[in-house]
């Protein structure tokens, strides 16, 4: 199947899904639409990489590939329906018999951000959260954007916005903040963008809603 030599893998793919699907493990058994396999492959670029389990039903049932098809499906929705398109590796494990199941893995992006062509002409990047497809935040997207800032002297702005997501009883919304430090939009989201950028605040994904938390001090990057 092509040109991909089966080796036994009964148990690796059992450990696999053991697993389920999570940040970077997800189930595919029905490849019929590539953009949909690319949301998936944009939200592993955008985070840290993982792997489609080709064979596996949603409920961690292994059915085995249906069609050589599927893995050309696969390999299209990276290519042709990423961008940057984002070439996969693929293995091939035989399971039981006849049985094989693919894994194909997907390397986490050197150039952030990995988008989608949607249907509608937009392209959208995605983010893993746990086993879910996430549309990213658009200050996520100008952070990957932007390069990292020339110097991390901080100024008001900057200031008000850390103290008031560390003050905070619970994560804040990014929309929410021009009203708490009394700043235009503009204003706060570039420094929002560029505080991401200097490994001060971070992006968590909370009740359905993107929301900002201050990065720990223990995890501040240094230099």
């Amino acid at each position: 199947m092509k040109d991909l030599k089966a080796s036994r893998g009964k148990y690796l793919i059992q450990r696999l899904i053991e697993l389920g699907e999570n940040e970077t493990q997800d189930f595919k058994y029905a490849i019929s639409d590539a953009r949909k396999i690319a949301r998936s492959i944009s939200a592993f670029a955008n985070n840290r990489g993982g792997c489609l389990l080709i064979g596996v039903k949603d409920n961690g049932a292994i059915a085995g590939v249906r069609n050589e098809e599927d893995v050309y499906v696969v390999e299209q929705a990276g290519s042709m329906y990423c961008d940057p398109p984002q070439k996969l590796t693929f293995d091939a494990f035989r399971t039981d018999g006849a049985t094989i199941v693919i894994r194909a893995t997907v390397s986490e992006a050197a150039r952030r951000p990995v988008r989608v062509r949607e249907a509608d002409g937009s392209r959208r990047a995605y983010i893993r959260v746990a086993d879910e497809n996430i549309v990213a935040h658009p200050l996520m997207v100008r952070a990957w954007m932007n390069h990292r800032p020339q110097d991390d002297i901080l100024d008001e702005t900057a200031w008000e916005i850390l103290d008031a997501v560390r003050n905070a009883a619970t994560p804040l919304p990014p929309e929410v903040l021009p009203m708490l430090i009394h700043r235009s939009t503009a204003i706060t989201n570039a420094t929002v963008v560029r505080l991401v950028n200097l490994g001060l605040l971070s992006f968590t994904y909370v009740t359905h809603r993107f929301r900002l938390v201050a990065v720990p001090e223990s995890e501040l990057p240094i230099g």
